[in-house]
């Protein structure tokens, strides 16, 4: 119960119903939805506010109910009964850490949708097998966790696998989660496409961008874009479209080029490159602010290229550690079917620490 209480706090819930009154008064103005787009931006935190009250209030009900239904069964002395409650007071023990969890996904952008892309390191074929190994990987961790992914871009690999991909990842705390993945992953196995079956080593980068909001964060000035639209093609440089429907935009006062050829209609190809245009400008603008801050506080030795923060060993044993947070599991299959939660969870509790 002191638990419970605690985080009751530490969410704010009572100041969040006091948010809640106060944008539905606001709502109530006539004049409320002559801006729409601003209208639905406070609906939407509107609702979002009342799913943290309902589910808290949901969690208050059930703990009150059984803890009348503990102190029942002691007063009666009912084994069984109080053998009946563990299971409940198990699933409300596991909702409460969950809650807590939440807490720790409290930075500026995570809980925004995330821009997540994967590159293939030096090494040819291997690396780009092992690149698109990580893109069904974070692709399965997806679903698990009912966020929706959409693959915005990929470039096929010389004879298997990718060079690069693109995918947007939907829903509340995809950032949140996903930031704790980016760096260098290294992955040690025997080489399938080694006829001398030796065991190589692959590299890949990962990064992750928060999605910027459109309407707020990120004004593109149509001057500064040079749109070009091209043929779309696939591994081998066949054509997969008739018409040109890819589409690269370039930023001209950055240099920052993106290209969008997934889907086959022109106008979503753009309109998710924008998206990806949108979020690096403001991973630019964090990026600054961040070197602002650097100079003030001394250097700080950012995980780079080599430096991987993860490792997955396929040979001679099966061990994937994370080098940030200590967490080793020898699942190797399942991590890397998309059973991904653990390690996220790992790093972004030891990063509180740090």
């Amino acid at each position: 119960m002191i638990v419970f209480l605690i985080l009751w706090c530490d969410f704010d819930v009572s100041g969040k119903r006091t948010k809640i009154s106060d944008i539905e008064m606001q709502a109530s103005d006539p004049s409320f939805w002559d801006d729409s787009k601003l209208a639905q931006s406070i609906m939407m935190e509107l609702s979002e506010l009342k799913q943290v009250i309902q589910v808290w209030t949901g969690l208050a009900d059930r703990s009150n109910n059984l803890r009348e239904l503990a102190q029942l069964a002691l007063d009666e002395e009912d084994d069984s009964l109080i053998d009946s409650l563990t299971s409940d007071i198990s699933d409300i023990d596991q909702e409460l850490s969950d809650r807590e969890f939440d807490l720790l996904l409290s930075g500026p952008n995570d809980d925004r949708n995330a821009i997540l892309a994967v590159h293939a390191g030096a090494g040819g074929t291997e690396s780009q097998d092992w690149a698109q190994m990580l893109l069904r990987m974070y692709l399965r961790w997806a679903e698990r966790a009912r966020y929706t992914a959409s693959i915005i871009d990929t470039s096929p690999g010389d004879e298997a696998g990718i060079k690069s991909a693109y995918i947007s990842v939907e829903g509340k705390y995809a950032y949140g989660y996903l930031r704790a993945d980016r760096g260098v992953h290294r992955l040690v196995r025997i080489s399938p496409f080694d006829s001398d079956h030796a065991r190589h080593t692959s590299f890949a980068l990962i990064e992750v961008l928060p999605e910027a909001d459109d309407k707020i964060d990120i004004v593109i000035n149509p001057d500064d874009i040079r749109i070009d639209v091209f043929k779309a093609s696939g591994h081998g440089g066949q054509s997969v479209q008739k018409n040109s429907t890819a589409v690269r935009i370039t930023h001209n006062p950055t240099g920052i080029v993106v290209s969008c050829q997934n889907e086959r209609s022109q106008f979503q190809n753009k309109e998710y490159a924008m998206k990806v245009l949108r979020a690096r400008l403001m991973e630019l603008e964090s990026k600054k602010r961040d070197d602002e801050q650097a100079k003030l506080k001394g250097e700080h030795v950012a995980a780079g290229w080599g430096n991987q923060i993860r490792s997955y060993v396929l040979h001679p044993y099966k061990m994937i550690k994370d080098h940030r947070s200590g967490y080793e599991t020898s699942d190797t299959s399942g991590v890397l079917d998309g059973e991904l939660t653990p390690l996220l969870r790992a790093y972004l509790k030891s990063s509180i620490s740090d």
